[in-house]
């Protein structure tokens, strides 16, 4: 397998705006970017202090089912692609094996928390990075593989962006 085996969802993104309606938090910013490929609408809370984007910046983001390069979900390995006796997913991208978080410069891991149908082929995706938020909305047949419960990594911007930091 390769690491399109574990890939749930991945696009170009343009950022068209950043922190409508002002900050909220110190260290966080919330983008709104559109995709360049399926015309998926993103919002999506970063650490600036980790990861700095700016307005017209162009990034990948992928969401994959593991962090994993195989993605094997088989009895030996966990959902998030790392070993059941492992604690967390710290001990994948620590590790001297080769995960998917060496491709991109910021790597978030969550959970798919709801999924909702807007109109009759448009859905959002909500999914929560440890309080952070994203939604992506857009055409429901390039988000069924997204499922409720269902962990994500990495929600990596930002492999080759223009930004950075």
């Amino acid at each position: 397998m390769d690491k399109k085996d574990n890939t749930l969802f991945s696009d170009i993104f343009e950022i068209r705006s950043i922190n409508d309606g002002g900050a909220k938090f110190d260290r966080v910013s919330r983008i709104s970017a559109r995709s360049e490929n399926y015309e998926m609408d993103l919002i999506l809370d970063i650490n600036n202090q980790l990861y700095t984007l700016n307005t017209a910046d162009k990034f990948s983001l992928v969401l994959a089912s593991s962090l994993g390069v195989s993605g094997a979900k088989d009895g030996s390995t966990g959902a998030a692609g790392f070993s059941k006796t492992d604690s967390s997913w710290r001990a994948v991208v620590s590790g001297t094996e080769r995960s998917l978080a060496d491709d991109y410069e910021y790597v978030m891991y969550g959970r798919i928390y709801r999924y909702e149908d807007s109109d009759q082929a448009k859905v959002s995706v909500f999914i929560s990075y440890g309080g952070l938020l994203m939604q992506l909305t857009g055409d429901y047949r390039h988000l069924q593989n997204l499922t409720v419960g269902e962990n994500t990594a990495p929600d990596g911007p930002l492999e080759g962006g223009e930004g950075g930091g």
